[in-house]
């Protein structure tokens, strides 16, 4: 097994996995998707787009998509409003997301993971 593990490590290129561990966290492509679909959304915004999702975790997920430069928390001065928007690097995940939808519609025609 763990010459499996040296074999993978040196087909995949590191930037390539480090994007799937944070494409493959569950929610945060919906998370991006919901906010590449209506733009600046307010947390209860989110939370409304993906009801299966706890707040607890989305919570999480949005701080870590923030640690990663993907989504920008945003506050106002003089006001309690709190916005989540994706940055230009998630912005430029456009294309990419368009490219599943296109595949999903295409051969995904199975019941929804849980």
């Amino acid at each position: 097994m763990a010459k499996l593990a040296e074999q993978t490590d040196d087909l995949l290129c590191e930037n390539f996995t480090r994007t799937f561990q944070i494409l493959g966290r569950k929610w945060n492509g919906l998370i991006i998707e919901t906010l590449l679909i209506g733009g600046a959304k307010r947390f209860l915004e989110i939370s409304r787009a993906i009801p299966v999702c706890s707040d607890r975790v989305l919570v999480e997920r949005l701080k870590e998509l923030e640690a990663v430069n993907i989504v920008n928390r945003v506050t106002y001065e003089d006001s309690s409003l709190i916005e989540y928007k994706l940055t230009p690097a998630g912005e430029a995940m456009r294309p990419m997301m368009a490219a599943i939808h296109e595949w999903s519609d295409k051969f995904n025609n199975s019941e929804p993971v849980k």
